[in-house]
């Protein structure tokens, strides 16, 4: 609990700031909108949104902060006659398939950077082919799934609750939305947008900006949206009382992802303190060495796999492998950087799936997604996404001036 603290009050803000925004009206009648204008474009709004999530994962590593997106997204696909998966996949696998593919992300791409002494800018051509791959590979996979139960919604592997049929029924025109939820609806988004601009640090980029650079945390995140939830009551006229039960009830509506987060970190801190982590790196430095560059390549990533499995955290993964990783590279005559754009691979894969990343299941909670549906449905994309990294690692030894 103590070491997923931070999380866990970040998602209760998160539940309040929801429930206060449904509580006004205006998200319901804004996803009611928004769902009309897509009812026939739903393919673009996929498209869209992983990119968009995506870029967050590929720039500075967005996980934890996906948390927020899913009460919101969930039902949009659900109103437009899919089933909550689809809404969970386009979140989850569009971060998680940036991520896996961080161009410049500071926690994963930096701290590795940093233990294997060398810029952050080395490898960055092979990286940025890996994001435009993956990234492809991961949407049309999406689609596919998303066209597949439009045409025949037998095959949804979430079944629908009553709830969710009801509003998967809302055929007809919506009626246009006041100015008091207009007004909700700018504050809602604008507050993701403050979350989204507060965690990217600007000045590792341009070192300009560092005036500009917030650095916020999940303590400020959750301010963020504690403060958020009581404008947006204020201006939906919930009153005091209105406020303060809606507040509550958000909180206890997302507990149970709170605590399952918490549960799942747990793990991470048991394998750790009993010292098996650190007993597996040292096991598996030795299967690496002596190898070809390409092998060496596909190795690093695999040995980062179960490494990436015990230590979700890609910053605490990559502070524990790269001191030791990093210079085995020297003596297979490979780069630097391709160890690291193996380490940063094999986090992002792993996370995608692994039962101890707050992440996945947090999501999937939210979402009300169970854990066993969704490894039905992205264990083929897994090993897709496996196969393709294989191939560019190698491509990037082969390429010097890809791999860095």
């Amino acid at each position: 609990m103590f070491g997923a603290a931070q999380v866990f009050f970040f998602v209760l803000a998160i539940g309040a700031f929801i429930t206060v925004t449904i509580k006004t009206g205006a998200l319901d009648a804004g996803i009611a909108r928004l769902t009309h204008r897509y009812r026939t474009r739903a393919n673009v709004l996929i498209i869209v949104l992983m990119l968009v999530f995506s870029l967050g994962g590929t720039t500075y590593g967005m996980a934890e902060e996906t948390l927020g997106f899913y009460a919101l997204i969930v039902p949009i696909f659900v109103a437009l006659g899919y089933d909550r998966l689809l809404g969970a996949v386009v979140i989850l696998v569009g971060a998680g398939t940036g991520t896996m593919a961080s161009t410049v992300n500071p926690f994963a791409t930096g701290v590795a950077s940093d233990g294997a002494g060398i810029a952050l800018g080395d490898g960055i051509g092979l990286r940025i082919l890996m994001y435009i791959v993956l990234t492809a590979t991961s949407i049309v996979f999406v689609l596919r799934y998303a066209n597949k139960i439009k045409k025949d919604p037998s095959k949804r592997l979430v079944p629908l609750t009553a709830e969710d049929e009801a509003l998967s029924m809302e055929s007809e025109e919506p009626p246009e939305m006041s100015g008091q939820q207009r007004l909700v609806i700018w504050i809602f988004m604008l507050t993701f947008v403050l979350m989204i601009y507060s965690v990217i640090p600007w000045s590792d980029f341009f070192p300009a900006m560092e005036r500009v650079t917030w650095g916020w945390y999940f303590p400020e995140l959750a301010a963020l949206f504690l403060v958020a939830a009581i404008i947006i009551g204020l201006v939906g006229r919930l009153g005091e009382e209105g406020m303060v039960n809606s507040i509550i009830a958000g909180m206890g509506d997302f507990i149970g992802a709170a605590f399952i987060i918490a549960f799942a970190r747990g793990v991470t801190v048991i394998m750790n303190n009993s010292g098996i982590t650190d007993t597996v790196l040292h096991a598996l430095e030795g299967l690496v060495t002596g190898l070809s560059g390409a092998l060496f390549a596909v190795m690093m990533f695999v040995v980062n796999i179960p490494l990436a499995f015990l230590v979700p955290s890609s910053s605490g993964h990559a502070t524990l492998a790269m001191p030791i990783m990093a210079p085995l590279g020297d003596f297979a005559g490979v780069s630097r950087a391709i160890v690291v754009t193996a380490y940063q691979s094999a986090s992002g894969w792993v996370n995608l799936f692994t039962p101890t990343s707050a992440i996945v299941m947090g999501g999937l909670a939210i979402a009300k997604v169970r854990y066993d549906r969704y490894l039905k449905w992205v264990w083929p994309l897994l090993i897709v996404l496996f196969v393709l990294t294989c191939l560019l690692l190698a491509l990037g030894t082969a390429v010097p001036a890809l791999g860095g």
